[in-house]
């Protein structure tokens, strides 16, 4: 079975692991507003307030983590 790298390294860049991982937080703030309380919103916000940060800084905490702790890259680095 052939095994398929996602970077030059064989580790996936930063910017797609955030945006997975910002869609699957934002997604599971929704299902929990709507199932459970309103103030489970608050959740994307959160994300999104992340998400302008990595835009206009560079960096967001969930980046600095990931940079820490797993093996990624970033794109144009």
């Amino acid at each position: 079975m052939k095994t398929i790298a996602c970077g030059a390294r064989g580790t996936m860049p930063l910017e797609r692991i955030l945006m997975a991982l910002a869609g699957t937080v934002s997604l599971i703030g929704v299902i929990l507003a709507v199932a459970v309380s309103p103030w489970f919103a608050a959740i994307p916000i959160f994300v999104t307030v992340n998400q302008w940060l990595f835009a206009a800084a560079g960096d967001c905490p969930s980046s600095l983590l990931l940079r820490r702790f797993l093996p990624v890259e970033r794109r144009g680095a």
